[in-house]
């Protein structure tokens, strides 16, 4: 994850404007040069965002949170605040990010004359083979296996002329949206709320032993990779050639024009709106419907978010800091995110305080979050100042590097 959005790190100066032809429209030339701190901060924001939607999974991670049969006040708002700020948005966030990498790491080795093609899919395969490590012995929730997959759909139309690129794009998401709420219809309404026989249930399951655990997540992964192919490769793939258009644009430099971003809070407020009123309908129908519209606010609030980011970041590696910080690490951050959410809430709560399980409402679980995040702003510098790449980054690149070695050699 982190270094193909790594990749994407690097721009030059404006002086090395490129010219604006079927592939490249009023950008630069990012293949070479120096740092994009926007995307660093971008993408630190990212992975960060991120576990304020995981952590109700840390526990299980099929499920989820339990909401109590009578949603206290609190618990309805922190939904609501989270339906426009939070749901969704990272995860979005993170997929246009991707792409973006894809595409500069892409374009780097056929500047360097070497075999684009075989060499990206030997990344994602790694990535992929990380992502399946992580989901069965650590956490189910992974996301690299997913954008491993997804990846290859957007490497497709890497070279796709501007439009096109963008029209696909389009049709992909579009397609997703339809496949996830037909999918949606199908899932039963299951009575899972606080203290009920399937929340007692899902709680002993996942704690009865680390074995356990990890046949509960393999079979959790097993089934995510079955119907990814028919739901999330399309959003997520769409979005990654999202992502490498809009660094065509140079988005990622300047940031929206005025009526586009009017249009993306416009469109947010209202599907925030439409998602939160289909979430707490008693028809289980409208209710499970808002799976979809979730997926439809997402979109234009990640577009605000790289909007306000790339305004004030300017480019600089001094604005934001911290924020580049974790975005030069995302790959190990988002790993131990995982490791200490588990730890925390599936041994040390399940041995020490169990009775939390049932106490521990939305807030709460928002407020673990941010003690996390909090360490990782903390974490992310002073680790910078002594390595120069994060553990798992270096491992991946590693391996990279020694497939690249072997390719090119024969």
């Amino acid at each position: 994850m982190n270094s193909e959005m790594d990749a994407a790190a690097h721009i030059s100066t404006p002086t090395s404007v490129t010219n604006t032809g079927p592939n490249q429209v009023n950008t630069i030339n990012e293949s070479h040069g120096n740092r994009n701190h926007n995307i660093d901060a971008l993408r630190g924001l990212a992975i960060l965002g991120i576990l304020f939607m995981n952590i109700f999974f840390m526990n299980d991670s099929f499920y989820g949170y339990a909401p109590h049969l009578i949603q206290p006040k609190m618990d309805i708002f922190t939904e609501v605040v989270s339906n426009v700020f939070l749901e969704g948005r990272f995860l979005s966030l993170l997929s246009i990010l991707f792409g973006a990498g894809l595409l500069v790491q892409f374009q780097r080795y056929e500047s360097q004359s070497l075999p684009a093609y075989p060499l990206m899919k030997k990344r994602l395969l790694w990535l992929m083979l990380i992502g399946l490590m992580h989901g069965v012995f650590i956490w189910a929730g992974d996301i690299l296996l997913t954008y491993g997959i997804s990846a290859f759909l957007a490497l497709n139309y890497i070279n796709s002329d501007l439009e096109i690129l963008k029209k696909r794009a389009t049709q992909f998401v579009a397609l997703s949206l339809i496949l996830v709420a037909l999918f949606s219809l199908t899932i039963e309404d299951d009575l899972y709320f606080r203290g009920s026989e399937l929340h007692l249930e899902q709680l002993q399951e996942w704690s009865a032993g680390y074995l356990n655990t990890v046949i509960l997540q393999l079979i959790q992964v097993g089934f995510m990779l079955i119907i990814t192919p028919f739901t999330l490769i399309w959003f997520i793939g769409g979005l990654m050639m999202w992502g490498m258009a809009l660094y065509r644009q140079g988005i990622f430099e300047h940031g929206l024009d005025r009526v586009t971003l009017l249009k993306c809070i416009t469109w947010t407020i209202i599907f925030s709106v439409i998602d939160t009123l289909l979430g707490f309908s008693s028809n289980p129908v409208l209710k499970e419907l808002s799976a979809t519209t979730v997926i439809i606010s997402a979109i234009p609030m990640a577009m605000i978010y790289i909007h306000l980011i790339v305004n004030l970041c300017k480019n600089s590696p001094h604005a934001l800091s911290r924020l580049q910080d974790v975005g030069k690490l995302a790959l190990s951050c988002y790993i131990i995110q995982s490791v200490i959410g588990v730890i925390l809430f599936r041994y040390i709560i399940q041995y020490y305080a169990p009775e939390l399980h049932l106490i521990l409402n939305r807030i709460d679980y928002v407020f673990i979050a941010g003690i996390i995040i909090g360490l990782q702003l903390v974490f992310a510098p002073l680790y910078l100042r002594f390595f120069k790449q994060g553990p798992l980054e270096a491992l991946w690149r590693n391996r990279v590097r020694h497939s690249q070695n072997k390719m090119t050699s024969q």
